[in-house]
């Protein structure tokens, strides 16, 4: 099941942002991530992760710096910042709050008020 494009535009940054919480990644590896973590609910490809990549990066809430991948060829890498780190902690807040709503009204099993 792969989420409709408006959730994913919601859900999709924050993903990554968690993702890049735990360690520093490159972009195929991030896709790869996505979706093997979320049981293809957050699949995305490169053509959408990398805009996004670069949204993040603008608003300063990750850094991309190159370097050596295992196999000798160059991989820019992205990291979290301060600033990320924020609004990771932030977005965890909210999205914990909305799926407590949505618990409520009965549309998550499992998760209630």
């Amino acid at each position: 099941m792969k989420l409709e494009r408006e959730l994913m535009r919601g859900a999709g940054p924050t993903a990554v942002l968690k993702l890049l919480s735990r360690r520093a990644m490159y972009g195929y590896e991030l896709v790869e991530a996505l979706a093997k973590q979320s049981d293809g609910v957050l699949a995305m490809g490169q053509s959408t992760l990398y805009p996004m990549l670069y949204n993040l990066e603008a608003k300063g809430l990750i850094e991309a710096d190159w370097r050596d991948g295992d196999n000798g060829r160059q991989r820019k890498y992205y990291a979290l910042t301060g600033k990320g780190k924020t609004k990771l902690k932030a977005d965890e807040q909210a999205w914990a709050k909305l799926a407590e709503a949505m618990g409520s009204l009965g549309v998550l099993k499992g998760v209630s008020a």
